[in-house]
């Protein structure tokens, strides 16, 4: 009577084991990249040292500046098609990016920094009421200054390569957002992008209610 009770159970157990394997597996073959590297905060570290910048006087407080060019960048400015979304308003830290003086004919400097619990700039969707809320933070850091550290790659976060951003001189739109040739991640922690956390653009972003900048300067400064 035991041996009668017995099989059935265990073969029940055999059954549950087998049919988490595929689970198992699939969790150990997850992309090592959306891994923190050594030494890099977890999405949740990044949240916690930054949610004080939802509130945009905090961060202007602290030496962030509103994108001198107010542009609310949208996926169209940059040629892609409309339904990728939007990234939104810029407010930078000039001293963390490095800046080494006003746009000749581009925002040039000489930073490197990429620890995303101080984040060079800060992302914000302008909202009906005139309010900022913050949807994302970013890392930008110059092409010339990262190699001249000896990188022949982008940095890369979590295990991703920043975005490389050159304009090409050919298009209409500047590709480079008025910046030197540079490498820059975004990083959606406050606004779900269904495209990627680390997608430049995100459609549950618009810039419908922005009254600023609506564009880039063109290719005139070439």
């Amino acid at each position: 009577m035991k041996t009668s009770h017995t099989r059935p159970a265990t073969s029940l157990i055999l059954l549950a084991v087998v049919s988490l394997f595929p689970a198992a597996v699939a969790a150990q073959e997850a992309p090592a990249r959306f891994v923190p590297g050594p030494g890099e905060p977890s999405l949740v570290e990044v949240r916690q040292a930054t949610d004080r910048f939802r509130d945009v006087t905090v961060a202007l407080a602290e030496g962030y500046i509103r994108d001198p060019f107010d542009t609310c960048e949208t996926s169209d400015m940059m040629g892609r098609p409309a339904a990728a979304g939007a990234m939104g308003v810029h407010y930078f830290r000039p001293d963390l990016l490095g800046i080494t003086g006003p746009p000749s004919p581009r925002v040039g400097g000489n930073g490197t920094h990429t620890d995303f619990r101080t984040p060079a700039i800060l992302i914000y969707e302008p909202q009906a009421d005139g309010s900022m809320a913050l949807v994302a933070v970013e890392n930008l850091v110059f092409a010339s200054s990262w190699r001249a550290r000896g990188q022949a790659a982008p940095p890369t976060f979590h295990g991703v390569p920043y975005d490389t951003m050159i304009d090409d001189p050919a298009t209409a739109t500047d590709e480079a957002h008025m910046f030197e040739p540079h490498f820059d991640r975004h990083v959606w922690i406050y606004r779900d992008n269904p495209n990627g956390v680390f997608t430049p653009f995100n459609p549950a972003v618009t810039c419908a209610h922005h009254t600023g900048g609506q564009t880039h300067s063109r290719h005139s400064s070439h």
